[in-house]
């Protein structure tokens, strides 16, 4: 559970609800800064029991670099609705279909940036029509399933969910929290409790099980997104017990990637660390 500083939009963005031919989704929308020459449009993927608000700490250095972004909460994701009890909505097929919906709407083409479990479901949406992007950026985002740690805490969540409420869940999650300052996938950064208890109960539990299953599950799909053509970054912070680093290293190269590691970073180096990730996302595509 990624943990934004604050979950307030910055001054200048809007929250609201983007209209698609597959429903409204819940999205922070952050204008290119005044006097600034606007160079481009940024869709924003957060990551598994993330939100939008993952990427608020982002939006205002973009903005003064000249990029408009647009951070979305996926179908059944805190804001955005989406069935309780159906886990077949949320098959990756289905997100990705989403995510092409929310290109569509915005124009294109986008830069595409994914966090995490946002990262496979943007890479689906690229592998199914890569001609709405400019670019992709996989941030904190490996080649195929999650860590064998990681794994363990996801069965430990859905097994959860199987019996419990989500804020009996949200409860013993409480009880099992890592130190403070100590950055996993499932949990990260600083943030006010009461907004991350209200983000969790909002969450569709068909949700959480389906996305869950396939962080366990993801096969490596690296040459075939490769065979795009796309231009390619991989970011991380410098430590990540989702992915480790050396995978994602190796990932870099097997795409043919920009690779950026930035230091003081774990696994949400868009938290912990959003000055540097920022000015390496807008170095990235001024290149492009």
């Amino acid at each position: 559970m990624s943990r934004p500083p604050s979950f307030v939009p910055p001054a200048g963005a809007r929250s609201y609800r983007l209209r698609t031919v597959r429903g409204e989704f819940a999205v922070v929308d952050a204008p290119v800064a005044d006097g600034v020459e606007p160079k481009g449009v940024a869709l924003l993927l957060p990551g598994f029991t993330g939100s939008k608000e993952d990427f608020n700490p982002l939006h205002e250095p973009l903005a003064a670099r000249g990029y408009r972004t647009v951070a979305v909460d996926g179908r059944g994701q805190f804001e955005s609705a989406g069935p309780a009890d159906d886990t077949s909505a949320y098959a990756q097929e289905e997100l990705a279909r989403d995510v092409l919906a929310q290109a569509e709407a915005l124009g294109g083409p986008l830069h595409l940036v994914g966090h995490s479990l946002g990262g496979q479901i943007a890479r689906a949406a690229v592998l199914a029509d890569h001609g709405p992007f400019r670019s992709l950026t996989l941030m904190s985002s490996g080649p195929a399933r999650v860590s064998e740690p990681q794994r363990q805490r996801v069965k430990l969540l859905r097994d959860a969910l199987g019996a419990l409420t989500m804020a009996e869940v949200w409860e013993a999650i409480q009880a099992m929290e890592p130190p403070e300052g100590t950055d996993t996938g499932l949990d990260a950064g600083l943030s006010g409790r009461a907004d991350l208890r209200r983000r969790w109960l909002a969450n569709s539990p068909a949700q959480l099980l389906a996305t869950g299953s396939q962080l366990c599950t993801e096969p490596d799909r690296v040459a075939e997104l490769a065979a795009t053509g796309l231009p390619f970054h991989v970011l991380s912070g410098a430590r990540d017990d989702t992915w480790p680093v050396p995978l994602l290293d190796d990932m870099a190269v097997r795409l043919g990637a920009r690779r950026t590691v930035i230091e003081g970073a774990e696994h949400s180096p868009n938290c912990n660390r959003p000055l540097p990730t920022a000015e390496a996302l807008a170095d990235f595509w001024d290149g492009c």
